[in-house]
């Protein structure tokens, strides 16, 4: 296939675009500059600029754009940027495809299991309703943009969990654990969405090539709190896991982004990825952790 990427310079984009290249497909790298490669097609996302003749070059368009959540704090001017970056990316490259004379046939967009809110005691699948909160609003708000594409294009809702790899969110909690800082966050009891960086590349891939359409949930098929993530990663870093920040003082000091990143509890079941065949990498997130800090895995029961 010949790809077409958005944010392949970030985290995730990064690995996918590595994958997909290692697997023999072709991929166009979206810039915010010059074009200065063969490979390379620029575009202003924030200004609607781009070339839509690009579309009827491509099968698939992969879209992976949007300012970090982990960027803290989220001053009021952030969280428009958080919005903004997201919903003005994805209609750019809707609108394009709505122009081509023959759109791409399948349209990945970025999403997140934030849409689902604060859900203590539920069972989150792709037919629960959206919740509510900032990042509930953005996503849906995400989603229809997504959802501006042409009908005769596929379009997946990829709703992405806590990425367990070397960057994204785990890149401040390895840093705050290695210094010895780490604990309990309010009862530790909420459950965190995750998903191995190669299970997320992974089911990209897999997407790219199924029938699928919709929202799809990106998560482990093993659901885990984040007491169970924290001591997990405190544990392979031979660190100490001691102390309990009330909720209170984490929203006191982050504000919106702890009640939205590090309170919520969502427990998000990846069914019609399950359904649809995808095998799990790192089914549990201690194979993930492992995997990630190179350590050998447990065997799974």
């Amino acid at each position: 296939m010949r790809v077409l990427v958005a944010g392949a310079s970030g985290f995730i984009g990064t690995a996918v675009t590595s994958r997909l290249v290692e697997e023999g497909h072709e991929v166009l790298r979206l810039v915010r500059r010059r074009a200065h490669a063969h490979d390379e097609v620029s575009w202003s996302p924030a200004s609607g600029i781009i070339d839509f003749t690009v579309m009827d070059r491509v099968d698939a368009v992969l879209n992976l754009s949007g300012a970090s959540l982990t960027r803290l704090p989220w001053t009021r001017r952030y969280r428009d940027e958080i919005l903004e970056s997201r919903v003005a990316a994805t209609r750019t490259l809707a609108d394009a495809m709505r122009k081509a004379s023959s759109p791409p046939e399948a349209f990945l967009s970025g999403s997140a299991v934030g849409i689902y809110g604060d859900r203590p005691g539920e069972l989150l699948t792709e037919h629960s309703v959206p919740g509510r909160g900032f990042l509930a609003d953005v996503v849906g708000r995400w989603e229809a943009a997504a959802q501006l594409a042409p009908h005769e294009t596929r379009t997946v809702l990829l709703r992405t969990g806590i990425i367990v790899g070397p960057g994204g969110a785990f890149k401040p909690i390895t840093r705050l654990t290695r210094t010895g800082a780490s604990g309990r966050l309010s009862t530790g009891g909420q459950h965190w969405p995750w998903i191995a960086l190669d299970d997320e590349v992974g089911a990209i891939v897999h997407l790219l090539g199924s029938s699928i359409s919709g929202p799809v949930n990106l998560v482990g098929p093993t659901p885990a709190t984040a007491d169970r993530i924290m001591s997990a990663v405190a544990e392979r870093l031979h660190r100490p896991y001691a102390f309990q920040v009330p909720a209170p003082l984490l929203k006191l000091g982050l504000g919106a982004a702890a009640e939205d990143l590090l309170l919520s509890s969502q427990k998000v079941r990846p069914q019609r990825l399950i359904d649809d065949g995808y095998r799990f990498a790192h089914p549990t997130v201690e194979a993930a952790l492992d995997a990630m800090f190179n350590v050998e895995s447990a065997p799974v029961r």
